[in-house]
């Protein structure tokens, strides 16, 4: 028994000693290791998720409800929360630009069977010849087998365009209107009307820059003191300015000739397409061709957007601002000028350049004087367009906007959460579960709303700048914004490490950037409803040609003569015979005088009258959108009414208050004279006292005081 007793008390002894042991160690690695924030895991019930609200993560069903706007500010702060307020206030506005976009498409559509010049294109007696699209390989065709491209095309090109096009221009007024109002009373709720942008402080850059100039200039002066330089000058940045210039011409200029290669490929795709033995390959060559290049168009523009947004942050760097502000300001301007031609030049190019460099039959344009310049279909260039436009839109938010919008920010989460598992960590350490800023530092760090407000802007642009073309715009630009929300809202709140909270007061430069792409549209729309739809030529040949006021004729007016035998050697067809007849005089979409006039295919009188009111048509619709976005623009006032009285109530409170002080201090001066005659009295009493002993000391310490 005793022996027993004495292997307990062994036993307990040494664990005592362990357990003493393991809480000094304990101690000692609680010293030595780094501060951690402690955060609870189980945080209480009533406390409101972000993510539940504003990311609807559970509830997609939901994407109607607002956004949380508040909480998003107290949590990210008032520069994002101003962001998504912008973008909840441009997603509400597409509402009713969507509703309109499809009332004109539904007007297209139950229109197009009463359409007369449709009607002539598809008529099965109608026995028009049409001249070759292309050299040599392309045969003579039937203006009846476009029966389905003008019918399309008259979804997009009739009369409710117009009508469309002066209301988007309104709608993009009342929408900075409303803006500018949402944006007053956010700011008067988040207390920031009298807020002031702080001065902001030179850029670590900069100040490197100044210092190395003080330091050469104190060199070649030889002198011992070093004489700090205030700012850089002019001078000293022309150099960046310079590289700036050539480099932003350098990048336009790839974007053109990146165009001009899809147009080659265009024009020799077609063409080999038209030597194809399959009839069907042969039938479709034209909706082959729009869309493979649309296609390739789309891939060359999300491609370039990288190497561009690359491009403008190294070239603004060069510039070496003094601010963050100058800094951010300066690269939005190059990032959205470098976009903007990459995304719009080829649907500029379709809009206003192609089908008028082409020239005419015998005398066709051509490029390495083996290339003919493309001309559009007989319906009109419109058609055209608005595959271009419709493809590039959607593909740039579905690709870019949406699927690079989670997957890169997760792709990259998961590239440095396995470089972190290569590390030199023990294995039960891999096994513990990780602290909440350990998972945090997996996270894509916050680069800026610049990506968010751009690929808006661009947004933007397709739904304003050529809606004319395509009025189906606002309608998938609502929906895009849509997820949009929600996606933004999930990657703040899951995907991106938490910003530090900036104040502001406003968007910044971006409303001004979208002022100027609203003013840009209604010019632009103004061109393409003069220059790429029919709807001129109609509205002259209804007024001013046609014998019973009516359309019928509309398409032979439109057509001119062309005689075979005036082909230039080596161009003509090689299958003359492609109909089952010879041809003599084949037909083209122009204004020319005919072979057997004074003036063979020399430009008619139809055609200067023609370009006469589309350019007055121009200069009209201009004028009078302008004047009606200004009356707008002055109807609306900037301050909701309620804010403005509310501001009022507190000037007037505050007036009161001041004045209240100001009568408080009035009254303290009044009853000053009187506690200062006795103060005066009782100083002349002591003074009397002073003089009746001579010989004290405070004699001479009074004179020495007076």
């Amino acid at each position: 028994m005793s022996w027993q007793v004495y292997r307990r008390s062994i036993k307990k002894k040494r664990s005592m000693h362990i357990g003493v042991v393991g809480k000094i160690n304990t101690l000692v690695n609680k010293v030595l290791e780094p501060l951690h924030p402690h955060v609870e895991e189980h945080q209480p019930k009533n406390i409101k998720h972000l993510s539940h609200t504003f990311s609807r993560e559970k509830q997609h069903l939901v994407f109607y409800k607002y956004q949380p706007i508040g909480l998003v500010r107290k949590y990210f702060g008032e520069k994002i929360g101003l962001y998504f307020a912008w973008l909840g206030l441009y997603t509400q506005m597409l509402i009713p630009a969507s509703l309109v976009g499809v009332f004109v498409f539904l007007y297209g559509c139950a229109t197009v069977d009463d359409n007369i010049p449709s009607m002539e294109i598809c008529h099965p007696k109608n026995n028009i010849t049409m001249c070759p699209l292309c050299d040599r390989v392309c045969s003579y065709w039937k203006l009846s087998t476009a029966c389905a491209t003008a019918r399309a095309s008259h979804l997009f090109d009739n009369p409710a365009t117009v009508f469309f096009s002066i209301f988007m221009a309104l709608w993009a007024a009342m929408f900075m209107e409303n803006w500018k109002r949402r944006q007053m009373r956010l700011n008067y709720e988040w207390d920031l009307t009298g807020f002031e942008d702080e001065e902001d402080h030179p850029r670590a850059e900069y100040e490197f820059r100044v210092m190395q100039k003080s330091l050469c200039k104190d060199q070649k002066s030889q002198q011992k003191v070093i004489m700090p330089v205030e700012k850089l000058t002019y001078r000293d940045r022309l150099p960046a300015y310079m590289t700036n210039i050539v480099m932003m011409l350098l990048m336009i200029g790839v974007t053109f000739a990146i165009v001009f290669g899809v147009i080659l490929y265009r024009i020799s795709t077609k063409a080999a397409l038209h030597m194809s033995s399959n009839p069907i390959t042969r039938n479709h060559v034209q909706l082959t061709v729009k869309t493979t290049a649309a296609i390739i168009n789309l891939v060359v523009i999300l491609i370039l957007d990288e190497v561009y947004g690359a491009v403008a942050r190294w070239l603004t760097v060069l510039e070496v601002p003094k601010t963050d502000k100058s800094f951010e300001e300066r690269l939005i301007f190059k990032t959205f000028i470098l976009k903007f031609f990459n995304a719009f030049t080829p649907i500029i190019y379709i809009a206003f350049f192609r089908g008028r460099l082409v020239g005419r039959p015998g005398s066709y344009l051509y490029v390495f004087e083996s290339y003919r310049m493309e001309e559009c279909a007989h319906g009109g260039c419109l058609m055209e367009l608005c595959i271009q436009l419709s493809i590039t839109m959607l593909g740039k938010q579905l690709i870019q906007n949406n699927l690079f919008e989670i997957g890169i920010p997760k792709l990259k989460k998961l590239i440095r959460y396995i470089r972190s598992k290569q590390g030199a960590f023990q294995e039960e350490e891999r096994q513990k579960k990780l602290q909440r800023y350990e998972t945090d530092h997996f996270l894509e760090p916050f680069a800026g709303l610049t990506p968010e407000y751009m690929e808006m802007i661009i947004q933007f642009g397709f739904v304003t700048l050529f809606v004319a073309s395509f009025p189906l715009a606002p309608l998938f630009a609502l929906l895009n914004n849509i997820i949009e929300i929600r996606l933004d809202a999930k990657k703040f709140v899951t995907e991106l490490r938490r910003p530090v909270a900036a104040r502001a007061k406003d968007i910044g430069i971006w409303y001004n950037i979208l002022r100027g792409v609203a003013k840009v549209a209604v010019i632009i729309n103004a061109f393409v409803i003069s220059f790429t739809s029919d709807f001129i030529p109609r509205m002259v040949y209804q007024y001013m040609y046609s014998p019973d006021g009516s359309m019928h004729g509309f398409v032979n007016h439109t057509l001119s003569y062309f005689n075979v035998s005036h082909f230039q050697d080596g161009k003509e067809t090689m299958d003359p015979l492609h109909l089952g007849y010879s041809i003599e005089i084949c037909r083209y979409k122009d204004y020319r005088e005919p072979p057997w006039s004074a003036t063979p295919y020399e430009i008619s009188k139809e055609f200067w009258a023609v370009l006469a009111v589309r350019l007055a048509f121009v200069i009209v619709f201009q004028n009078v959108v302008m004047l009606m976005s200004d009356i707008v623009d002055w109807i609306i006032p900037d301050i909701p009414k309620d804010i403005s009285l509310q501001i009022h109530k507190e000037k007037i409170l505050l007036v009161d208050l001041f004045m209240k002080e100001e009568q408080g201090k009035v009254y303290i001066l009044e009853s000053r004279p009187s506690a200062g005659g006795t103060e005066k009295c009782s100083r002349s009493n002591n003074s009397n006292s002073t003089v009746a002993h001579p010989h004290s000391g405070l004699h001479t310490n009074n004179n020495k005081n007076l």
